[in-house]
């Protein structure tokens, strides 16, 4: 399971100066997002920007799509697959397979509600045929339509997609509902990503996207955690996704030197 950065863990630098950054920490696969790559596309195009990451011998290997909406039944969602189609067509000009959205909604919801998020899941699996990429589920410990693994495995076997995969965030699953045990659910090859970070030994109720650790640094049982997966067949990267401001507005070579030097100890721990 290589190690990889996600963008927002340096989101001050930039689309390229976090790159440039990561690059000469000996990082070598990467997590783009949205809001970097439009700030970059500005003043410069998109073929730039896949230059940038060709010439630093990076490869991306999953984008943020930025689209929010898209699997819980809401009045904008029409607006949000306009939106995800462009920036599928984006992420795919730079060489991206894959991308993900989280379910971020704070929303109410019925049984019927999880429905029709289905054939949500359905549609957006059918707009990111075209590319052809895939389209990832992220579940998020506030959100109140998907937060667990458990509910998150139901519906995308439901949807039954073939460009339409489930993924794991280690923060969102060990500081919400879920417990160690729901990972034995996972098929062989099911999962198609992870996001890899730590969790503080502070009350679950204090904790919230910047409370997030570098791997190694908190509570979770990481290497339990991918020993798992890896039983469960998952041999893709582990993707540090980071928001303190120590590490958002570090200088981002320094930044990634430091992540790397204890998140692969814990890789080598757990022996994947």
């Amino acid at each position: 399971m290589p190690l990889c950065l996600h963008q927002y863990t340096s989101a001050n630098a930039g689309f390229r100066a976090s790159l440039e950054g990561w690059a000469r920490a000996g990082i070598q696969n990467v997590e783009i997002t949205f809001a970097l790559l439009d700030e970059f596309l500005k003043t410069d195009s998109l073929a730039a920007a896949g230059r940038v990451i060709s010439d630093l011998g990076l490869t991306p290997v999953s984008a943020a799509c930025g689209v929010t909406g898209l699997w819980e039944p809401n009045p904008n969602r029409a607006a949000a697959l306009d939106t995800l189609k462009k920036r599928a067509g984006m992420f795919a000009a730079l060489g991206l397979v894959k991308i993900y959205a989280p379910a971020t909604t704070t929303g109410k919801f019925t049984l019927d509600d999880y429905k029709a998020g289905v054939q949500n899941m359905r549609d957006v699996g059918e707009i990111v045929r075209q590319f052809p990429m895939a389209a990832m589920v992220e579940f998020v410990r506030a959100s109140t339509f998907i937060s667990t693994l458990t509910t998150l495995l139901k519906m995308t076997r439901e949807a039954g997609h073939p460009n339409l995969r489930p993924m794991l965030d280690c923060y969102h699953f060990w500081s919400g509902l879920g417990k160690f045990e729901d990972l034995d659910l996972l098929r062989p090859g099911e999962l198609a990503h992870v996001h890899f970070q730590d969790v503080p030994d502070m009350p679950r109720e204090l904790l919230d996207n910047t409370t997030r650790l570098i791997p190694g640094d908190g509570i979770s049982p990481l290497e339990r955690i991918l020993r798992k997966l890896s039983e469960k067949g998952y041999t893709g990267p582990l993707s540090v996704e980071l928001f303190l401001p120590e590490f958002q507005q570090g200088d981002p070579y320094e930044v990634a030197r430091r992540i790397r030097g204890k998140a692969e100890a814990v890789i080598r721990r757990a022996g994947v």
